[in-house]
């Protein structure tokens, strides 16, 4: 019978022990930092990630729009009415960002009041709503910087013809 040395053994199990502690720390650091409850509004940046509000790539363009070859004037267009709209939807995301906090730590305190929590609540939901609206109109000013075959190939990649342009995975 062959006799087996425990130190491989025992340093095996103590280099698995050290990567499963170091595994959390790992996944932390890929979320990146932590949103605090003080953090501000997630979209705080100086420009939005996409004209859209979505998850738009380095060129500033809504999803619906990659793809989609645009001339220099085009970009030109896109560019100013993507980028005159960040103020507003700024100030707005702001609103909501702070009537959904009041409202949470209001639902938490013990001096609850109804007829505030529902103020609350409707200053959200109207800032909530105006983003909405920009962001539409928005789409409607850049779909008529489109030419028409630019159009046709937005409108070729719409789920069933209609809803939003261009995929979504869901």
């Amino acid at each position: 019978m062959m006799k087996h040395s425990s130190k491989p053994v025992g340093a095996t199990i103590a280099m698995l022990m050290i990567a499963a502690l170091c595994l959390p720390l790992a996944s932390q650091a890929q979320q990146g930092p932590q949103r605090g409850p003080d953090a501000g509004p997630p979209h705080a940046m100086p420009a939005p990630p996409s004209a859209m509000g979505g998850h738009g790539n380095s060129d500033g363009l809504p999803p619906f729009m990659h793809g989609i070859e645009l001339s220099e004037a085009q970009q030109d267009k896109v560019f100013a009415a993507t980028y005159a709209q960040a103020p507003f939807l700024r100030e707005q995301e702001k609103i909501a960002f702070k009537a959904h906090q009041q409202l949470r730590d209001l639902a938490a305190s013990n001096a609850y009041d109804d007829a505030q929590a529902q103020a609350l609540a409707r200053s959200a939901a109207e800032a909530m709503a105006a983003i909405s609206l920009q962001r539409a109109r928005l789409e409607q000013q850049l779909l008529a910087v489109l030419t028409p075959e630019q159009r046709q190939q937005i409108e070729a990649r719409r789920p069933d013809g209609a809803g939003r342009p261009g995929p979504r995975s869901r």
